[in-house]
């Protein structure tokens, strides 16, 4: 695991010199501490910073082929790459590493861009072809790694692992862009393929970007299909799922260091701490985050877990002046990041990172098999539509209006979304912010903002047959890359700790796919094949328990220990110099929550955030952080 950053020039000259190249190296220490290493040619510098996992010794990079015509830099684990060596060496290619990388160079040279197709496993690829002056980024089909680039004033392109990589470039001076203001306080994150700035893209995922000649293109590698569905009967498709489920975690354990996993106690986790245990001939290190508040402690079902497969088993309670954290969290999320979860896994990464430098994670199971309850609801909602012949919703406002309070508040944002269109009706039941909402708080140009103009494509675009496909394959494309995955790479990365997702290995998602719907969903109960797995892997007390989530008490913690923070922050002359704020309306929005009114928290949350992340980065311009160890020489052609 790594981070990655660079300039090249097509057909000329990179206007600075190596240094700047170093400089974005440093600011992305964190990502990785054991190296550093750059290689420098008149059209492009690119360099890396290294976190030892694999080939400790002789991986370091950048890494060339035979004759030092191509160059990598590389960002993730490959884990079919002992398999591709073998195909690569018998077409005649010479490997100087045991690395993973080197087989994405050689791969190049043998299947030019196709060769990502080729790759098992999660990355982002810098690529620098001298011989067709050319530059090649990619990354990993579901965004598990992260990729940002921007053209400069002289037709450069900059690329780097995180936004903070960026600022070591003379000259780039960021906007912050409107829309992405809107669509974070509507969703808590900003949907690629924009970032918070202005001319500044993420790469999706499952996408290459070339740049030769001056003209660049934008290729998609590879797409999810969700038909035609497996002719399969439950037990059949049962039997495949736990083998693909234990492949994917076993092909995660090969590591040259000490590793372990998250266990939260919850269903997807527990999952991969059992294969885990079956693959190794000593206990499973786990690492759980628990409150004292009870409905949101796990707690006691991840101890449970972890007895039954005879881990070694850490863990810590979380407190509500771990939000002191929020300027760390800002700094190392780059951009605006309201949910709230990151604060506990911030924690048990560090955790964690205090005795291994890899874990395996639960994480993608909830998108990928339709384990969210909100998923049950939706589908219950469009049933009513139906029934009533879209009469439900007028129905419905006129009932609410004579309700008090928050029931009426309840009942007149379902009668909305009974008359709203798809995704429209299923977003504002995900959204943390509807359009009244982003109306009451922001100054934004126009006068009704879209609070979904971000998201809506990925649910309308190369939709499945089955509308419950449509949405997983649409919250898969934005909540899942933009909220989860960047959550858990900027949290373990904050502590140089590597995370892997076994249940978004690409070739069990590809088979999840096509599960039919009644396998993935029951009437309320998500995860019903898994369900059926997990019996022969789990105690029978963890597999009907509620999901909890990974949710943190942020409405007693707003109204009680963050209470004098929050008013501290929104009678600041920089909240109120903002420019972005109805101030008055997010005061209402504070009086309202604090009295027990209404509960604001999530809206509330979202304006601390992005005060918490503009001072850091809007008021002033972030320095870069030190390199920790003596950097390597610079390579030079």
């Amino acid at each position: 695991m790594c981070g990655i950053a660079g300039v090249f020039a097509p057909s000329g000259t990179v206007a600075f010199g190596v240094d700047v190249a170093e400089a974005m190296c440093r600011a992305i220490t964190h990502r990785g501490p054991d190296d550093q290493g750059i290689f420098s040619s008149a059209g492009a510098h690119i360099g890396m910073r290294r976190l030892a996992i694999i080939d400790l010794h002789s991986g370091h990079q950048p890494i060339h082929n035979e004759d030092r015509s191509v160059w990598v830099v590389f960002n993730g684990e490959i884990y079919n790459y002992r398999a591709l060596r073998a195909e690569l060496e018998a077409a005649g290619h010479r490997f100087y590493t045991d690395s993973d990388t080197e087989c994405i160079v050689h791969a190049y040279e043998q299947h030019g861009q196709a060769c990502f197709e080729r790759l098992r496993g999660m990355f982002a690829v810098a690529i620098v072809d001298l011989r067709r002056d050319r530059l090649v980024l990619a990354r990993d089909r579901l965004g598990k790694k992260p990729l940002y680039y921007t053209r400069l004033a002289d037709g450069s392109i900059a690329f780097a692992s995180e936004l903070k990589s960026l600022f070591a470039l003379p000259g780039f001076d960021p906007r912050v862009s409107q829309d992405a203001v809107r669509d974070f306080f509507a969703l808590g994150y900003v949907p690629g393929p924009a970032s918070i700035y202005e001319g500044v893209h993420k790469l999706p995922p499952a996408h290459t970007l070339s740049v030769e000649a001056g003209r660049s293109e934008l290729q998609r590698y590879w797409d999810l299909a969700f038909d035609p569905k497996w002719p399969l009967d439950e037990e059949e498709a049962a039997r495949e799922l736990l083998e693909r489920l234990d492949d994917a975690v076993r092909v995660r354990l090969a590591s040259d260091v000490p590793f372990g996993a998250f266990l939260s106690g919850g269903l997807d986790s527990s999952v991969v701490a059992a294969l885990m245990a079956r693959h190794l001939d000593r206990p499973v290190k786990t690492f759980s985050i628990g409150f004292r508040e009870d409905r949101f402690n796990e707690l006691p079902h991840a101890r449970l877990m972890a007895a039954h497969i005879g881990a070694d088993h850490h863990e810590q309670i979380v407190d509500a002046d771990a939000a002191s954290l929020l300027d760390q969290l800002a700094w190392h999320f780059d951009e605006p990041f309201g949910d709230a979860s990151a604060i506990p896994t911030f924690l048990v990464s560090r955790m964690a990172a205090g005795q291994v430098k890899m874990v395996l994670s639960g994480d993608g199971g909830d998108e990928l098999l339709a384990g969210y309850e909100r998923y049950a609801r939706y589908l219950r909602l469009r049933r009513v539509r139906a029934r009533t012949l879209g009469l439900a919703g007028p129905a419905l406002a006129a009932v609410s209006a004579l309700l008090p309070g928050g029931r009426r508040e309840r009942w007149r944002r379902i009668a909305a979304r009974l008359s709203q269109p798809f995704p429209d009706d299923y977003l504002s039941g995900v959204a943390l912010a509807t359009r009244a909402d982003l109306q009451d708080v922001l100054m934004l140009d126009g006068s009704s903002p879209d609070p979904f103009a971000g998201v809506r494509q990925a649910y309308t675009v190369g939709a499945p047959s089955e509308l419950l496909d449509v949405i997983l394959r649409g919250d898969m494309a934005s909540y899942l890359l933009e909220d989860i995955l960047v959550k858990v790479d900027r949290m373990t990365m904050a502590h140089s700790l590597e995370a892997r997702s076994p249940l978004l290995d690409h070739t069990l998602v590809e088979f999840a796919a096509r599960l039919p719907t009644g396998l993935k969903l029951g009437g309320t109960t998500g995860k019903l094949l898994l369900r059926r797995v997990a019996r022969q892997l789990l105690p029978a007390e963890l597999l009907d328990k509620p999901k909890q989530g990974f949710a943190i008490p942020l409405a007693l913690w707003l109204r009680g220990p963050l209470r004098e923070k929050l008013q501290d922050v929104f009678a600041s002359r920089a909240f109120r110099e903002r420019g972005i704020y109805r101030v008055e309306g997010v005061r209402r929005c504070l009086d309202d929550h604090l009295a027990g009114r209404h509960d604001f928290a999530e809206l509330l949350w979202l304006v601390l955030n992005y005060e918490t992340w503009a001072r850091r980065f809007v008021d002033t311009r972030p320095a870069a952080a030190p390199a920790s160890l003596p950097r390597r020489e610079v390579l030079a052609c």
